[in-house]
């Protein structure tokens, strides 16, 4: 869909008419700053899909840390094609190492700490298998792929189906033994009713420091915590040392910004 945007039905104008379909080249992915990398293997299919006979060699490994001027692969093939997958090809692994560089950020920030770092289901819309592929690559773990694959009660749930504990009460009766009902909640008094409700994972939303850590308390064993909303690498830390089980942000997937890399032709 990516190269059928960016070609079009008329194809790649410029490079048809400046060059002959007989023209080969080898060309690099150079890092032009500092960052982990992630998507190499959507890069090389991007190249493989314009033309299935053009060579691409990863010269590192996913999730590694490159430095500026790091050569990141090779690629061999007809000079129209490597021109026609440029872009999409680029724009998919800088996309996919900015998400695994910011990641990677986080889950430094909690070195330390007993807790994992979650990615969200707020993603770019058809990139979604891609960009939690890169949020393993920074070190991070993911959460729920879609909405097929995990029970989240969230608060519209709540208010649609009458409260917490009836909520709670269908997915229990409805659902699949193997899936575990998360509940999201927002004070204390949600957290004592999803407790009571037999929710195991509860989702501390939106909820300060002190009010985190007695929520933790009061769940001990009986539920495992996670917490969600307005997590930043400032604050992060602060959150983690509440005793929380999960960190969940959708920052690592919406908010990272791109890596920036370059395919140059030699």
């Amino acid at each position: 869909m990516a190269l059928e945007e960016d070609l079009g039905p008329q194809g790649d104008i410029t490079t048809r008419l400046l060059l002959t379909d007989k023209q080969r080249s080898t060309a690099r992915l150079v890092a032009k700053g500092d960052f982990i990398v992630a998507g190499l293997p959507f890069a090389g299919l991007v190249f493989r899909l314009a033309d299935e006979r053009t060579e691409f060699k990863p010269s590192v490994r996913e999730g590694a840390k490159v430095k500026k001027n790091a050569v990141l692969a090779e690629i061999k093939g007809k000079t129209v094609s490597l021109l026609a997958a440029e872009r999409v090809s680029l724009n998919i692994l800088q996309r996919l190492s900015g998400v695994a560089t910011l990641t990677g950020k986080f889950v430094q920030a909690l070195k330390g700490f007993d807790v994992k770092l979650c990615d969200t289901r707020k993603t770019t819309p058809a990139m979604r298998y891609m960009e939690k592929y890169a949020v393993r690559a920074g070190g991070g773990f993911n959460h729920r792929f879609g909405l097929f694959d995990g029970i989240l009660i969230k608060d519209n749930h709540i208010e649609a189906a009458g409260g917490i504990k009836k909520a709670v009460s269908l997915a229990r009766r409805g659902g699949m033994h193997l899936l575990k009902i998360e509940v999201e909640t927002g004070d204390l008094a949600g957290v004592k009713t999803a407790l009571e409700a037999g929710a195991d994972v509860i989702m501390l939303d939106n909820m300060g420091i002190p009010e985190m850590k007695r929520a933790v308390r009061l769940c001990g064993q009986r539920a495992l915590t996670e917490a969600s909303g307005n997590v930043t690498l400032e604050n992060v830390r602060r959150i983690a040392a509440t005793g929380v089980d999960l960190i969940s942000t959708g920052a690592i997937t919406h908010s990272a910004p791109a890596a920036d890399i370059c395919m140059r032709i030699f």
